[in-house]
């Protein structure tokens, strides 16, 4: 089984308007709400690539019965903690050729219910092969709480995927038990070494830094030219094909779905870094998030090409 965390979710709500209008009334017809958040994004691919998958996280309020009642319509196992809060709606409005974002914070999490959850994780990973993280912590939650987590699944002997940033990718990286893959663009690589990072050979040299030492894959995505990815001791530039992206949103999501099944599926060094990346490639060219076709996968794992750096 693999376990996918989202500890911030939201209801994601879209809007498609042919032209929205300030300081007025803008009528919608167009209208799609879906479960949300990094995580989920993550769990919808696995669900497709048709693994056993269960979600987990904090989930509170009508909204949270919602996105509750969207993992029960898929058979998706829900692992999520209770909260007194409301999860959060996150508003996209499309119009004009434009996409302009509403994001709510989220509810505030108590201490007796971060304990919980930890609780809850303790028992759950003890039953997953794999365990990915994405995303953003709620209010209420200590900058450490990943670090915690990583600690748990140490414990169990269970590998985490954490899909992060910024500060908390930092804290992650400076903690004593080290994620088993991370997976930051290359601006928030970047971020991590206080340095603007432009080309390939850059990319190479950061992660030969000791900031990345103990880490087993670090995965830095490129949008649409592809990847740098760093296993162990070698280092690889991922080469994509050019395709027509629809929604690339969720992509990163995607390749992390996509590594977590492979890890799942045994898959070694550049089999797994293809059905990875694959996974990014796909979803760019759905306009649904988190959604690929599966027909397109043999097709795309053909076309992508490896160099050895």
């Amino acid at each position: 089984m693999i376990l996918t965390i989202t500890l911030n979710p939201s209801v994601d709500i879209r809007y498609s308007i042919s032209s929205f209008q300030e300081n007025a009334i803008n009528r919608v017809t167009d209208v799609s709400k879906t479960a949300g958040g990094k995580g989920l994004n993550v769990t919808r691919v696995l669900h497709q690539l048709e693994e056993n998958v269960a979600a987990s996280g904090f989930l509170g309020g009508s909204l949270g019965s919602f996105i509750s009642n969207e993992l029960q319509k898929y058979g998706i196992d829900n692992y999520f903690t209770p909260i007194k809060g409301e999860t959060r709606n996150c508003i996209a409005i499309i119009h004009n050729g434009k996409q302009t974002e509403i994001l709510e914070s989220g509810p505030e999490i108590s201490e007796n219910e971060a304990a919980s959850f930890l609780r809850e994780f303790e028992k759950n990973v003890l039953q997953a092969e794999v365990v990915t993280i994405s995303g953003s912590l709620p209010t209420g939650l200590d900058r450490t709480y990943y670090n915690q987590m990583l600690e748990i699944a140490e414990k169990a002997g269970t590998p985490v995927l954490l899909d992060t940033k910024g500060e908390l990718l930092a804290e992650a990286l400076q903690h004593d038990v080290k994620p088993f893959l991370i997976k930051p663009n290359q601006y928030e690589l970047g971020d991590l070494i206080g340095s603007e990072i432009l080309h390939v050979d850059e990319m190479k040299q950061a992660l030969q830094l000791p900031l990345f030492n103990d880490i087993s894959w670090v995965v830095i995505t490129l949008g649409e030219t592809g990847a740098v990815v760093k296993h162990e001791n070698n280092f690889y530039h991922v080469t994509t094909p050019k395709i027509n992206a629809v929604n690339p949103v969720g992509s990163g999501d995607s390749v992390i779905a996509g590594f977590a099944a492979g890890l799942e599926r045994k898959l070694q060094e550049t089999e797994l870094i293809r059905f990875g990346i694959t996974m990014g490639v796909l979803n760019a060219m759905e306009e649904k998030t988190g959604s690929i076709d599966l027909t397109k996968m043999d097709w795309c794992i053909q076309q992508i090409k490896i160099d050895v750096l």
